[in-house]
């Protein structure tokens, strides 16, 4: 479902990405983590469609994103770490907005609305300014936009930000039930508590490359105890190492 081929992307003189390949399988949830400047945010930038690459392809659900983008899109479904809305638009009109842009019934959004924004208790903001609200209630607005049109594809960046502890417990269990239906997720994130937790498989990246990946049971029958043990292994600059 997530297709990454020798992905390379460059800012001035420097590879951000080198070289970068990746698949992610229908159902997968996988966790991509790396150090401060790794490439993980240019990675979901190249994946749907908001940053072309250097060199390289990368393809959702079969189809590659910059040659087939609108059908890229319409499976897609992207959490950034800091979530984007209108911002003279009410919630209300912003998810209605989001619906029609997927060709979704009127009453199927509301229905779905509705569902999320009481999940999330969020129902009182649903006519107020989107420029108005906090944070966290902004980025359960941007997780109930792309819960409703039912992407094949999740792409989610540092996903947490901003939740309290009983939302992120949800936002996980519904993350995990999207999953278990078949839909593959690429997330990153520096909560490896997280990663450890969710994860079928994750990657290191370090220095643009993809470093090494597997299990977390794998991983830590290799290097560490933790997934924290792991990474920190494994990310280190060598000079700490010595």
């Amino acid at each position: 479902m997530i297709k990454i081929d020798s992905l390379f992307k460059k800012f001035n003189s420097h590879w951000v990405l080198d070289n970068l390949n990746l698949n992610i399988d229908k159902g997968e949830f996988y966790c991509l983590l790396g150090p401060n400047g790794a490439g993980k945010t240019t990675t979901l930038k190249i994946l749907s469609g908001l940053m072309r690459p250097t060199k390289g392809r990368a393809i959702i659900g079969g189809h590659d994103i910059e040659k087939d983008y609108v059908k890229a899109k319409e499976i897609l479904g992207l959490i950034p770490d800091t979530p984007f809305l209108y911002e003279n638009l009410t919630p209300l009109e912003f998810i209605q907005f989001i619906g029609e842009v997927y060709g979704i019934n009127k009453d199927e959004v509301l229905k779905d609305m509705d569902y999320y924004f009481d999940l999330f208790q969020i129902q009182e903001f649903r006519n107020s300014r989107n420029k108005e609200l906090s944070h966290g209630t902004r980025q359960k607005i941007v997780y109930t936009a792309s819960f409703i049109h039912h992407p094949a594809v999740y792409l989610i960046d540092e996903p947490l930000v901003g939740l309290d502890p009983y939302k992120i417990h949800l936002v996980k269990k519904l993350l995990k039930e999207e999953a278990d239906r078949g839909k593959a997720i690429l997330m990153c994130t520096h909560l490896l508590s997280i990663a450890e937790e969710l994860a079928d498989r994750v990657g290191i990246l370090k220095d643009g490359k993809l470093f090494i990946e597997g299990s977390p049971k794998e991983l830590k029958e290799k290097y560490g105890d933790s997934l924290e043990d792991v990474f920190l292994k494994l990310t280190r600059p060598q000079e700490e190492n010595n």
